[in-house]
């Protein structure tokens, strides 16, 4: 080396890469974190306009649903999910309380909604 001229030493430069894999890593962690929420998102919209189609199912029939557990399926985004629909009487005898809840593939609820149905 000439007088005067000055370079980086090799620590120098291996802490420099040290920071730089770090801040990688963390960056690819956060990415992931995203993908994961997003495939989350999906899931838990479909299974929302699952829920909703079999409760407005039951509205269309004009009929007041009776008492107990129902199953049901549907297919959406091109998954299947499973469904319970559970009818509840009320207070009130003209109506019924019923409560879809969803489950993906693994039987892990995703989405639960209620409504009231009334005597037509």
């Amino acid at each position: 080396m000439k007088p005067g001229q000055r370079g980086f030493t090799l620590v120098e430069v291996l802490v420099a890469l040290a920071i730089v894999a770090v801040a990688l890593a963390a960056g690819m962690r956060a990415a992931g974190a995203l993908t994961d929420n997003s495939e989350r998102l999906a899931q838990v919209t479909a299974a929302q306009w699952c829920a909703d189609n079999a409760l407005a199912n039951l509205r269309l029939m004009r009929q007041l649903p009776g008492v107990g557990d129902a199953d049901f399926s549907c297919e959406q985004l091109g998954r299947s999910y499973a469904g319970t629909l559970a009818t509840r009487p009320t207070p009130n005898p003209n109506f019924r309380r019923v409560e879809a809840q969803v489950r993906d593939e693994g039987g892990r609820p995703l989405v639960n909604v209620t409504t009231i149905i009334g005597r037509y």
